[in-house]
């Protein structure tokens, strides 16, 4: 689904955004020099545009900085356009105020822009010619993602617990507003609730005690309670067992039990909204986390590709059987995705896995050995090198995974987790993690366990950088690769 690809998707909205920006930057020089003196509106004389080049940085800075701190990157899906263009026109206006002002603080003696006058009438239009180009941008983007949204992709799926008015409001503006992407899952009955087998034509699909069971075994985007709180005690065991899973919560406000977490108001509709929330990292961060993973992991396939082809080369001569190994993994909140390795073990080694039980030296639902009979020579080399990951950085550019986040677990292991552990799927599954530079196999699976939640709690474009850098060391030493 598009929801997968979300951030890539918003990095290269960025990217054009700022491509953008660079031929506001021209058009508006032209404008100057070319345009406005033929109609008699400006002075002949004009600075060149490879004069004013030198600006070009700092105006993709500037524009690019405000852009990003706008929240112009955050889900739209239900804001208004004329509230979404009023914000795009705030931000053109304050970066044209921020590039004024920088360049007379630099033009105090300061190079590089130190004897160039910058004429303000350029800025003018620097500012129109952005506003006019990002906005044109906007409404396009707008009408294609309506369009995918209508035709079922790019879609959330929401539970509401509650039978309110409120409760079927929701509903109904949904309804009304299907280019919004939101698919109602089916509605929980509160205690005292209203009868019926329907709330406004969405299946009521048992009581809001069954909620967690529910979670548990559907794929949910987000739960909002839009109902009155009776039982607080329930509610609040009903919040923290979501934020266990890592499940987006949002409440009507007249539905707030005590709780825990980042808490965003916000609204579907006029109807006001409370968001809690467990995951670290403003959309911002997001972003930028999104942008390392394709820039690093579209380089590193680039650059690995002489080892890529001896790798399969050296696989396909060692035994019988495919190059890859593919296999069905679990992804963000749940969503299963095929992830692709070198293949270290001999054909069919999947069909063997139940006769070795006995091998296996990992605690929890996870299989572990170090004597594993299946393992090639070939393979335990790869494996402890980790060269057998590679293909994996096209499951990185794909969305599916991370450079760095939690190592995606088989569906068949995922559901033999405790609640508490299950939250490690609310961050994209990675590469490595902190379990990868702790010791890997020899790193018991709670303290595994313990180690990606703490890496969820504690996220930061710093730690994902320290974890990368520790991976290196750790590759190259082998511990606890097998």
């Amino acid at each position: 689904m598009l929801r997968e690809r979300a951030y890539s998707i918003t990095a290269f909205v960025f990217a054009v955004d700022l491509v953008l920006v660079a031929a506001s930057f021209a058009i508006a020089h032209w404008l100057r020099a070319q345009v406005l003196p033929a109609w008699g509106l400006a002075a002949e004389a004009f600075y060149p545009f490879e004069a004013y080049l030198s600006l070009l940085p700092l105006v993709l800075v500037i524009w690019g900085a405000l852009l990003l701190r706008s929240g112009e990157y955050r889900s739209h899906r239900t804001v208004p356009l004329f509230d979404e263009i009023w914000s795009l026109s705030k931000v053109c206006a304050l970066a044209a105020v921020a590039l004024t002002l920088t360049v007379y603080l630099f033009r105090i003696g300061r190079p590089p822009l130190s004897g160039l006058e910058v004429s303000r009438l350029w800025i003018g239009l620097l500012f129109v010619v952005s506003f006019t180009l990002l906005a044109i941008e906007k409404v396009g983007l707008r009408f294609v993602a309506r369009h995918f949204r209508l035709r079922g992709y790019n879609f959330r799926t929401l539970l509401i617990v509650g039978t309110s008015d409120t409760a079927k409001a929701l509903i109904e503006a949904i309804e009304r507003h299907r280019y919004w992407g939101i698919r109602i899952a089916g509605v929980l009955r509160e205690a005292g609730g209203a009868s019926g087998d329907t709330l406004a034509g969405v299946p009521i699909l048992g009581r809001q005690e069954d909620l967690l069971e529910l979670v548990d075994r559907t794929v949910v985007d987000e739960v909002i309670f839009a109902c009155d709180p009776a039982d607080n005690e329930l509610e609040t065991r009903l919040l923290r067992g979501l934020q266990e899973l890592g499940v987006c919560v949002r409440f009507t406000l007249s539905a707030i039990p005590e709780a825990h977490g980042a808490a965003r108001i916000g609204d579907l509709d006029g109807i006001a909204l409370l968001s809690y929330s467990r995951t670290r990292g403003s959309h911002v961060q997001l972003i930028f986390k999104r942008l390392i993973d394709i820039t690093v992991a579209s380089s590193l396939l680039l650059l690995s590709l002489p080892a890529l082809a001896v790798v399969a080369v050296a696989v396909r001569l060692q035994s019988s059987g495919g190059v890859l190994f593919r296999q069905v993994r679990c992804g963000l909140n749940g969503r299963v995705f095929t992830m692709y390795k070198f293949r270290t073990m001999v054909a069919g080694a999947e069909a063997d896995r139940s006769h070795l039980a006995h091998l296996n030296e990992m605690a929890g639902p996870m299989f572990k050995s170090q004597n594993d009979p299946r393992i090639t020579r070939l393979g335990r080399f790869l494996r402890r090198t980790s060269l057998d990951e590679l293909p994996q950085l096209w499951n990185v550019l794909l969305g599916h995974m991370s450079l760095v986040g939690p190592r995606p677990m088989l569906p068949a292991e995922f559901e033999q987790l405790e609640r508490w552990q299950r939250r490690r799927l609310s961050m994209r599954p990675g590469l490595t993690c902190l379990w990868q530079v702790s010791g890997r196999s020899k790193v018991d699976f709670q303290r595994w366990m313990q180690l990606d939640l703490q890496y969820i709690d504690d996220w930061s474009p710093l730690l994902d950088l320290k974890i990368l850098m520790k991976t290196i060391p750790a590759v190259l030493s082998g511990r606890g690769a097998y």
